[in-house]
């Protein structure tokens, strides 16, 4: 097997090299550390598995997957993906991964999952099915408007918070986190702001700067300043200032009523 390992995390990649050496079917591992990479490995490579971080700076794993134009490929390789976030999980099995890894993984589990790959390589010698059940899922992707989230899972030491993604009043960035606002209180995400947005439905919520979505529900008011900026009250009396590069987006939403 050729084995194309994709993260951003170092210690992530070494984790999974580590398990893969007592492999005696492995016949070499490559490492990509981001979703530009990982695209032009497997286009040149032609892996037969591909250990997929979902979180990644540029481009997430899904997007990675719809950027590949798969219809092109011999053979579409085994896909995994691995994350430290278990809410992508129903999402990952739409694309039709052979299995989903959540960080930290044992040996145990390790095995397991080389057992699925394994037996998914085996079926696809003289048999194309899983080739043609990506292509049709891609091209339904493409047809069918895109599905939002409507929960998020907050894994705390051993106990895990489900939140309503509605019940969000903003959202901020917070260095490698986002900060979650809801009635009373607030929560920390591991996630990106360009990821989040691309998952939360535009209808709702709106990026009005670089570090703040919010959700347009909890809008109180909008005051107009100097040079035709605006200041947002929100209904808590937290305050956003609307940076002028995200303004469109909240017009879009009022349909155009900003000047």
């Amino acid at each position: 097997m050729k084995i194309l390992i994709v993260d951003d995390e170092p210690l992530a990649r070494e984790r999974i090299r580590e398990m893969l050496k007592r492999e005696s079917q492995v016949e070499f591992v490559e490492e990509a550390q981001n979703g530009g990479e990982a695209v032009e490995f497997v286009r040149h490579l032609k892996p037969d598995v591909v250990f997929l971080d979902i979180q990644m700076p540029d481009m997430d794993g899904f997007q990675v997957l719809e950027t590949l134009d798969v219809k092109k490929m011999a053979r579409v390789p085994a896909i995994v993906f691995v994350t430290a976030y278990d809410q992508y999980a129903l999402r990952a099995f739409e694309f039709h991964a052979v299995d989903y890894l959540l960080k930290p993984f044992d040996r145990e589990r390790f095995a397991e999952m080389l057992a699925l790959v394994k037996e998914r390589i085996r079926r696809q010698d003289g048999d194309d099915e899983y080739q043609r059940r990506m292509f049709s899922l891609l091209e339904k992707m493409n047809q069918s408007p895109p599905e939002y989230l409507e929960w998020l899972t907050i894994r705390k030491d051993e106990r895990i918070k489900l939140l309503r993604v509605e019940d969000i009043h903003w959202i901020e960035a917070q260095g490698n986190y986002v900060s979650l606002k809801f009635d009373g209180n607030a929560e920390m995400l591991r996630e990106t702001m360009d990821n989040l947005e691309n998952q939360l439905n535009p209808k709702t919520f709106v990026r009005v700067h670089r570090s703040a979505i919010i959700n347009v529900s909890r809008i109180k008011e909008l005051q107009v300043w100097a040079r035709g900026e605006y200041r947002i009250l929100m209904k808590d009396g937290k305050t956003f200032t609307l940076s002028r590069s995200y303004r469109s987006r909240l017009n879009k939403f009022l349909n155009n009523r900003l000047l």
